[in-house]
């Protein structure tokens, strides 16, 4: 009876619910869209429609007893939300007093939300979602949520299967299909490995109905929750039962700023809730100000009609050397075809190409022969030529003097792939050339059982030798600061030759190491053809030789390569010797960018990985204009989920943020955050410093016309 009278209940909250929604005639604004407490947007432990602004990127942590949650939520597509989530169980240990003392349980979740439905005048939004999709499955979830503004509220209601809807207010309509939709396997009993795809339970299992109203105060700061959750708590994970007075939880959500919010609520009539949200959008973000670059060369309409002496009484040497300081470009060749100078380099300080071509013209402008009138511009990497930028210098100067617009210049660009025609060397300066830096580094290991986060800080200096325009000597030594891998102690059970497991041997045996030291060689095989070899100690963990190959044609989306290496495991002490396991290990790559305006980068290499498994690794980033991208991969090989260990397969998600939108000087330097739940043998790749899609990227045009600061200093 008392079962019965709850379900009476829910019935009837979805009624007034859903009467609330139908009753709204014009769809006004209400409440931005919070944090539930979960990450994702939602209220308090049930998710809305609703999602935060395309590019945004938001961390939430948040207690509701005994579950202490982490999430980090990235929106790369208006229509699609993920979350990334720990759950710490406070009342649950992580395995025996001498592994992992007293931490307490760790689970790891993934969860994904589409948005269906946009709302409209008459019709609500609605979405589609998927809770600890790729984790253990303790909290998995499936639901159809929809919401609808009404002044200064937003209401939403949905139904689920799984743990949001444990109460199980009616019946799987699915059952009348297959029977075994009637009955959801239980979390307590069911032999699922952490890290698989749960899908043999999706969908299964009684309904629950959830839903609730977010309201927004006359003061703008302060949002106000009323939530009817669809769980009871009578079938938590790990027979961790809770308590539950009423279905109804209620909440205040108070936003300082837009990028805070501080979460208070009241949950299952007997449990407090504290939040925080942190939330940017770095897809949103622009350059910052660059008061540490040199300005531009004027421009200077007299002294440009003044004729220029011929090239003996042109300083090619200071020209090259203003080409460095003001543009960034590092010249390895200056020459003449006929009226046109031609000056090959590497931009090593523009991110925006036309802000680094600008600058070069403006000088050769200044300072060319009165017989030349035309630049031309040949962009190279790695010795090898990626593309020539050319422009009539009349052009030029009508642009520079304000008589035609960026817009109209735009199209008396001519960028074509780079060819080998005789041309007159001018002025080639020494090709050796040696650059270095100081770098700070940091990796961590998060959710192990030795501890929650263990990670080192160390110092790194970085050395470039150029011995010749295609042959490179580089390395990198590095000094170990501080790390808590000495709690390190378990290492996981593997079936496979440990290629990545011993990784605390390697942070924690010596504090001076020589991560990367190796000679590089790189060509041109055709205009669309590149080449790299290289030897040496490759990465921290293995040395040894190989090479690559990349066929990419001028402005196209795709691309086609493969790489084949052979390695030998370094020691522990990452110096110059090395231990017994050696393997052969290569892949064949293809790259494709999707869209436009919403560009998506997607990378599939298939072939064999260091534990001499078989298979293929799928890369999927959302690349903003700015320079921004985020992005999720995933591993699969031959390697059976029982010998992967836990975590199934290789997986995880990577933010990369140019360091231009923050630093006072421009940089090409890009910050590159990634989060890969565990170190396991399986799936594993080479992890090369540098490859050569990376290296040639300024073949993509579309970074021509996406990113901001077209043709202006």
């Amino acid at each position: 009876m008392r079962r019965q009278r709850k379900r009476s209940l829910s019935r009837g909250s979805l009624a007034l619910l859903g009467l609330g929604v139908c009753s709204a005639l014009h769809a006004q604004q209400g409440p931005t869209p919070n944090a539930s407490d979960w990450g994702g947007t939602g209220l308090l432990q049930t998710p809305s429609s609703r999602m935060d602004g395309e590019g945004s990127l938001s961390l939430t942590a948040s207690h509701t007893s005994p579950y202490s949650r982490y999430t980090v939520v990235m929106q790369p597509m208006p229509w699609l939300e993920g979350s990334f989530r720990y759950v710490s169980v406070a009342n649950r240990r992580y395995g025996s007093h001498a592994l992992s003392g007293d931490q307490s349980y760790k689970d790891k979740s993934i969860d994904l939300k589409l948005r269906l439905l946009r709302e409209r005048r008459w019709t609500p939004e609605v979405a589609f979602g998927i809770r600890d999709v790729g984790g253990t499955g303790l909290f998995s979830s499936e639901y159809l949520v929809a919401n609808k503004r009404i002044g200064p509220l937003d209401a939403s209601i949905g139904v689920a299967t799984g743990y949001i809807g444990n109460r199980g207010d009616f019946g799987n309509p699915l059952r009348h299909i297959d029977d075994r939709y009637a009955h959801r396997p239980d979390s307590n009993t069911t032999n699922h490995a952490a890290g698989q795809l749960g899908t043999s339970a999706m969908f299964r299992g009684p309904v629950g109905v959830f839903g609730g109203l977010a309201y927004q105060t006359a003061w703008k700061p302060l949002q106000l929750e009323l939530e009817y959750d669809g769980n009871d708590y009578r079938n938590e994970p790990q027979h961790n039962h809770q308590r539950q007075r009423t279905p109804f939880n209620i909440g205040a959500v108070y936003m300082p700023n837009r990028n805070v919010q501080l979460h208070l609520g009241w949950e299952r009539g007997t449990t407090a809730m504290l939040g925080l949200t942190l939330r940017s959008n770095p897809a949103l973000a622009s350059s910052s100000a660059k008061p540490l670059d040199p300005p531009p060369v004027p421009y200077n309409a007299a002294t440009l009609a003044q004729p220029v002496g011929p090239e003996t009484q042109t300083d090619w040497a200071a020209i090259a050397a203003q080409l460095e300081s003001n543009a960034g470009l590092r010249v390895q060749r200056i020459s003449r075809r006929g009226t046109e100078i031609i000056v090959s380099g590497e931009q090593r300080r523009y991110i925006q190409p036309a802000r680094g071509f600008e600058r070069s013209a403006r000088i050769l402008a200044s300072d060319a022969p009165a017989d030349v009138n035309w630049l031309t511009v040949r962009n190279t990497r790695m010795g090898m030529p990626l593309l020539e930028t050319g422009i009539e210098l009349s052009v030029l100067h009508n642009y520079l003097d304000n008589r035609i617009s960026p817009a109209q210049l735009a199209t008396q660009l001519h960028v074509t792939a780079p060819t080998a025609r005789p041309a007159t060397t001018l002025y080639a300066p020494s090709t050796r050339q040696f650059d270095s830096a100081f770098k700070l580094g940091y990796q961590q290991t998060v959710g192990g059982p030795d501890g929650f986060i263990l990670f080192q800080l160390s110092g790194a200096y970085q050395g470039a030798l150029q011995l010749t325009p295609n042959l490179q000597l580089s390395g990198t030594i590095s000094y170990n600061a501080y790390n808590n891998y000495d709690k390190f102690h378990y290492d996981a059970p593997s079936n496979l030759p440990r290629v990545r497991t011993h990784v605390r041997q390697y942070l924690t045996t010596s504090d001076f190491t020589v991560p990367n030291l190796q000679f590089t060689a790189t060509g041109k095989l055709g205009n669309t053809l590149y080449a790299m070899a290289y030897a040496g100690m490759l990465e921290s963990m293995y040395g040894g030789v190989g090479g690559e190959v990349l066929y990419r044609p001028l402005g196209e989306r795709w691309a086609v390569g493969a790489d084949l290496n052979w390695v030998r495991q370094r020691d522990f002490g990452q110096k110059f010797h090395f231990r017994g396991y050696s393997t052969g290990t290569g892949h064949i790559g293809f790259h494709y960018l999707w869209g436009s305006q919403r560009r998506i980068a997607s990378s599939l290499h298939a072939g064999r990985y260091l534990a001499g498994d078989w298979g293929a690794t799928l890369s999927m980033a959302r690349a903003f204009n700015n320079g921004v991208s985020m992005g999720a991969y995933a591993t699969k090989t031959d390697v059976s989920s029982e010998d992967f260990g836990e975590g199934s397969f290789d997986k995880g998600i990577f933010i990369r943020m140019p360091f231009d939108l923050m630093l006072p000087r421009s940089t090409r330097a890009h910050a590159n955050l990634a989060w890969n739940p565990l170190y396991r043998d399986g799936g594993a790749r080479l992890a090369r410093p540098r490859g050569l899609y990376q290296e040639t990227d300024e073949r993509d045009l579309l970074r021509w016309q996406t990113q901001p600061g077209w043709l202006n200093p």
